[in-house]
């Protein structure tokens, strides 16, 4: 069968030439923008930073969570250290020789400094550790299915408590389990509560975001093409108008 005839792509038969054609038209112009449509497309997309070097706020909300997590067992366990270390050193320092009251206080600071940090850096990264695996596991279902369900708050605490616990053998890995799951289902009741309280879900605010960022690269898209087909119609009527100018001259000089 022969191939179908292209199709005149200039005003007034000009010519035949057409923004796939190369050096008329970018190629990236050629479809319009597309959403993800699959899951795995959608969680790709959660590493992925936007035209303005930004994570999506799924990610964003998945460090600050983290951050905030780990400030705050740094001092749950910090604070109760530093406090014990501070009545240990008192108590085994009877017998010890201080230079001045000075010396002394600054001794029993430094050895409460060092049972914060020693203990608030444990409490710290397991806090930090256990809420980023849950929200990761959480989101990624979301994301993945597209849509919120409590199951997803289940089974991140039942990922997460598996994995904390699993070096304890089979007793730990289902103990953890179960404690993850019993610990995921109230956090994620608490969570659609909070939503329904402020008027929008999580799920219908990515949506809506989404649908915000398609159309506005829609309305760029479109922009660019018309600037396109602008520049190629101009560039087209001059080359036109040269060919007659020179059409022209030749019947002249004849």
């Amino acid at each position: 069968m022969a191939p179908a005839p292209a199709e005149d792509g200039g005003d007034g038969g000009h010519g035949d030439a057409s923004p796939e054609q190369p050096g008329l038209a970018p190629p990236w112009f050629g479809l319009p923008p597309q959403t993800p449509s699959s899951g795995w497309e959608r969680l790709r997309a959660l590493v992925r930073r936007n035209e303005l070097n930004q994570y999506p706020e799924e990610t964003v909300n998945i460090m600050r969570s983290m951050a905030s997590a780990g400030i705050i067992g740094l001092f749950y366990g910090g604070i109760p250290a530093f406090i014990s270390a501070k009545k240990q050193y008192i108590e085994r320092s009877d017998g010890e020789i201080f230079i001045n009251r000075m010396d002394a206080v600054q001794s029993v600071h430094r050895a409460g400094i060092r049972g914060f940090i020693r203990y608030g850096w444990r409490w710290g990264w397991r806090v930090a550790a256990f809420t980023g695996i849950f929200n990761i596991v959480n989101v990624g279902l979301t994301v993945y299915r597209d849509k919120y369900s409590l199951s997803h708050y289940a089974i991140a605490g039942g990922c997460t408590g598996a994995l904390f616990r699993m070096h304890l053998g089979l007793r730990g890995l289902a103990g953890g389990t179960l404690f993850g799951v019993l610990l995921g289902l109230p956090a994620g009741q608490l969570l659609a509560i909070v939503e329904k309280l402020s008027g929008e879900t999580l799920e219908e605010r990515r949506k809506r975001q989404q649908r915000e960022l398609y159309e506005q690269k829609l309305a760029e898209w479109e922009k660019n093409l018309s600037t396109t087909k602008n520049i190629i119609n101009e560039t087209e009527d001059g080359s036109w108008e040269r060919s007659e100018e020179r059409d022209s001259g030749k019947m002249q000089s004849f």
